[in-house]
């Protein structure tokens, strides 16, 4: 009888500590976040990553309980930073904001230390922002048409900013000449808000860069507004003409931000922060933000997501490889 008993409280013993290990496996799984959330922006501060991230960052604080940090890496055309989440710990609190830049740059570097479509999940777009071709006020062009004439009345002089090599601002420079038939110096920086402070000073003659960080300035009068480069015109700058309208058939380049974790991170992880972070961008408050920016909330699927950059990353590749952009 006593060796009876002794095996029924031992098999109790058993249950109970298996119930206490799935209820505390799954106290785990509920306990994300436990601390700070690190955004990490591949970008100085002041550019449109950052200013997307800041706008998602204050909202995740209010849904999360915990404070989620925007963190600057930039560098090597936002390849840098990239590289470092795709490295981090997959626990959920370390987060890239990526972009269209990093389907573009799949291409463009030979040798890249981490391969963007296996080693980062994922979680959704952000928005969508036009690029757009700016030039400093004191530019005598116009329009398209005067800026391609006077380009080529001195091949070589003028030159055009971007966020970096490899960039989507990097490229739509190359095919903006390819297409014109014009010679540009390409002068890259770190990100927009040195790139925008040059612009301003006369130091670079134009740019393609986003709207967000120039829309002030366009609307001050200190920069001008030429065409911005997707298919329709951009509900920030209505009366700007398109690439295509000013005669560039085809020219279909814009800019689009999201986010992405590494790809080991937990499902049930993932999951929540696209849940939250969808919630955020849908919010009133979020989008009343983006139209103050010029930029088109989005919010969709991880899966959705990683369909639009398989996609980019094949477009961009024929593109890269059509422009001969290439960088060691």
């Amino acid at each position: 009888m006593k060796d009876i008993h002794t095996l029924d409280r031992r098999r109790t013993l058993q249950a109970i500590a298996l119930a206490l290990a799935l209820s505390g496996g799954g106290a785990m799984a509920q306990a994300w976040p436990s601390k700070p959330v690190s955004l990490v922006v591949p970008f100085p501060a002041g550019g449109t990553t950052d200013v997307l991230a800041r706008a998602l960052a204050d909202k995740l604080t209010q849904s999360l309980g915990q404070t989620v940090i925007v963190e600057s890496k930039p560098g090597a055309g936002a390849t840098l930073g990239a590289d470092y989440v795709a490295k981090a710990k997959p626990d959920g609190y370390t987060l890239l904001v990526g972009a269209v830049h990093h389907t573009i740059a799949s291409s463009v570097y030979k040798k890249l230390p981490y391969d963007f479509q296996k080693d980062l999940a994922p979680i959704t777009t952000i928005a969508l922002v036009p690029n757009v071709l700016v030039v400093n006020a004191g530019t005598p062009a116009r329009n398209v048409a005067e800026l391609v004439a006077l380009i080529k009345a001195r091949p070589g002089h003028y030159n055009y900013g971007s966020n970096g090599n490899g960039t989507a601002q990097h490229l739509i420079g190359t095919q903006f000449q390819n297409l014109t038939g014009t010679d540009l110096v390409h002068v890259p920086y770190k990100g927009s808000g040195p790139l925008t402070t040059d612009l301003l000073g006369g130091q670079v003659t134009l740019s393609f860069d986003t709207v967000t960080p120039v829309l002030q300035h366009i609307k001050g009068g200190k920069l001008r507004a030429l065409a911005v480069t997707t298919a329709k015109r951009s509900s920030a700058l209505p009366e700007v003409p398109t690439l295509e309208e000013a005669g560039l058939s085809g020219f279909n380049i814009g800019t689009w931000f999201g986010v992405l974790a590494p790809a080991a991170t937990p499902k049930d992880v993932l999951a929540r922060l696209n849940t939250e972070m969808v919630k955020a961008i849908q919010s009133p408050e979020f989008r009343k933000r983006m139209e103050e920016i010029g930029a088109e909330p989005i919010g969709n699927s991880a899966e959705q997501m990683a369909l639009q950059i398989k996609s980019e990353t094949e477009k961009f590749a024929k593109l890269v490889k059509d422009a001969k952009v290439s960088i060691d």
